[in-house]
């Protein structure tokens, strides 16, 4: 069921997804050399209390993963990209961290994440970096009304061709709005012209991640976090984004 969301829903939308831009901001500038992925964990749940906001992770309990989830954020380091379970890790010189975190406020949710480098960055983890968010930034400007949900997958492949990375279609983009998760499915890889046309009102989370040399991902123990099947380093980049007359509008733009 996709649900048409109308200019003043989307604003409120805009509300969380200001909110979850500001937490993204303060955990990526936290983490440095020496942190620990919960302290991290920590000052995120202070935020969303703070706020009177409400986390989509804790106690998300999907056909995937281990039991509910009991933290607000997902922390993904080196070779792992999605579903990080935070968990009693220092940070280290060089680490690539993958933040992700989805929250709602007065019952409209907003979702996006972004990798940094810790310290010292290598020159290939920042190529990788730079693939996810200019995949991103091509899947934003697809999304206009008329255009198909093939297109910005398409869009998304496209770049990462462009990079020579492979691409995972198992986890991609999705619908939102009052839940986390909705229709449409928005994979990371398709073919223009295909799928849902897209209209004004439509609000999707839009989330492009690679892996340098693998298409096939594996989980942890955990059950919840998804590291590349050959342990090579990972990138992930999100936005919420809603379809309007006017264009596409990023409701989780970070200003710095």
């Amino acid at each position: 069921m996709i649900e048409l969301k109308t200019p003043a829903e989307i604003e409120r939308m805009h509300v969380a997804g200001r909110f979850v831009a500001e937490v993204l901001t303060e955990v990526c500038e936290r983490a440095a050399v020496g942190v620990n992925l919960l302290d991290l964990e920590h000052h995120a749940r202070a935020m969303i209390k703070r706020r009177g906001a409400e986390s989509c992770y804790w106690d998300y309990a999907p056909s995937f993963g281990n039991g509910p989830f009991r933290n607000v954020i997902c922390l993904s380091v080196n070779d792992a990209v999605l579903h990080g379970l935070p968990h009693d890790y220092v940070l280290r010189d060089g680490d690539v961290l993958s933040a992700d975190i989805a929250v709602g406020i007065d019952g409209w949710v907003a979702d996006s994440a972004c990798t940094v480098v810790v310290g010292t960055p290598a020159e290939e983890d920042l190529r990788l970096i730079r693939a996810t968010e200019e995949a991103l930034e091509a899947a934003i400007e697809t999304a206009r009304p008329g255009n198909r949900v093939g297109d910005i997958s398409a869009a998304i492949w496209a770049v990462a061709r462009d990079y020579g990375y492979p691409v995972n279609d198992e986890f991609g983009g999705h619908g939102l709005g009052r839940t986390m998760h909705e229709a449409p499915h928005v994979s990371n890889k398709g073919r223009a012209g295909r799928g849902l046309k897209l209209r004004p009102g439509l609000t999707l989370a839009l989330e492009p991640w690679f892996a340098r040399t693998t298409d096939r991902i594996v989980y942890d123990p955990d059950g919840w976090t998804i590291r590349s099947a050959d342990g090579s380093r990972t990138a992930h980049s999100e936005h919420t984004v809603a379809v309007t007359e006017d264009g596409p509008l990023v409701l989780t733009r970070r200003t710095r």
